[in-house]
């Protein structure tokens, strides 16, 4: 569907251009969209380099570890049918930590690992478990206190101020897992399913 919608995006700019004797703004657009692609990927290489460098230091420090040990009550109750050791559980923390420090590529490998464990332990092979609809909706809408990518966005981009969206980010998250949490928990027990 959304195919469609940029097809019909582009023949309507093109047709539009075209009616008003502009082609040549189609061809400047081309052009200067992508070299700005270009010079914000070559940006955010380094910068995502620097902050993936900087998660395997908080990773090898035990900030990581000590994250995931923090947040192991929380996981217990949202998943209390996983077994406390089972590999599922230290995927879906391990996840959770990146993604509260805002490293979203970094928490998808961990998103990826977490879901084909808990996969393995899923009795209805053709339909996602609960654990994994809740694993879904906390990784959709976890928590971040530092925005690190969305910074780094804003610092290539030239913004004067780019920190100057921590704050609402942390509110505007906090609400999101709250109410995911919320959601996910009334759904279960309106279909009567248990993790």
């Amino acid at each position: 569907m959304i195919n469609i919608v940029w097809l019909l995006m582009i023949v309507s700019g093109i047709a539009l251009a075209s009616l008003q004797g502009k082609p040549e703004i189609i061809t400047q657009s081309a052009f200067g969209s992508a070299q700005a692609a270009v010079k914000y990927s070559l940006e955010l290489v380094g910068i995502m380099s620097f902050w993936l460098g900087m998660m395997r230091i908080a990773e090898e420090a035990g900030l990581v570890r000590a994250l995931a040990r923090g947040l192991k009550p929380l996981t217990k109750f949202l998943f209390p049918s996983i077994p406390a050791q089972h590999p599922a559980m230290g995927a879906i923390l391990m996840n959770l930590s990146a993604n509260i420090l805002g490293l979203g590529n970094a928490a998808t490998p961990f998103g990826l690992k977490a879901m084909q464990e808990l996969q393995s332990i899923n009795s209805d092979k053709e339909t996602a478990s609960a654990a994994m609809c809740t694993f879904l909706a906390l990784n959709t809408a976890c928590i971040t206190l530092m925005p690190t990518m969305i910074i780094a966005i804003r610092l290539s981009a030239g913004s004067a101020n780019p920190t100057e969206i921590v704050s609402t980010t942390l509110f505007a998250t906090a609400v999101g897992m709250s109410v995911a949490i919320l959601a996910d928990n009334i759904l279960r027990k309106v279909y009567g399913r248990r993790l």
